[in-house]
């Protein structure tokens, strides 16, 4: 079941973004995901979210998801991350056709 990574951000540092991006970006294609779109959250249309910033990237699954944010590859990136946003990650599978 395909699953996608959502990620919602508020970034603090542009130059640390950019650092982090050329670590993540092929850590998530080694792992076999595709980033969906990186993009500027445009309207809420309901609740209060306060981060300014989505990105989406698809899995063949879950298990690929956890596989991908626990690899060597993209935990080496997590304090880069740190100072280059505030962000929650999420996981979420999408159904069967």
């Amino acid at each position: 079941m395909t699953a996608y990574v959502i990620a919602h951000a508020t970034i603090k540092d542009q130059d640390k973004l950019s650092e982090y991006g050329a670590i993540a970006g092929p850590s998530i294609k080694a792992a076999g995901g595709e980033l969906v779109t990186a993009a500027k959250v445009s309207d809420v249309l309901a609740g209060s979210h306060d981060h300014g910033r989505c990105v989406i990237i698809r899995f063949e699954d879950a298990q690929a998801a956890r596989d991908w944010y626990g690899s060597d590859a993209y935990q080496s990136a997590l304090p880069i991350r740190e100072q280059a946003m505030d962000a929650v990650f999420v996981i979420v599978e999408a159904p069967p056709k």
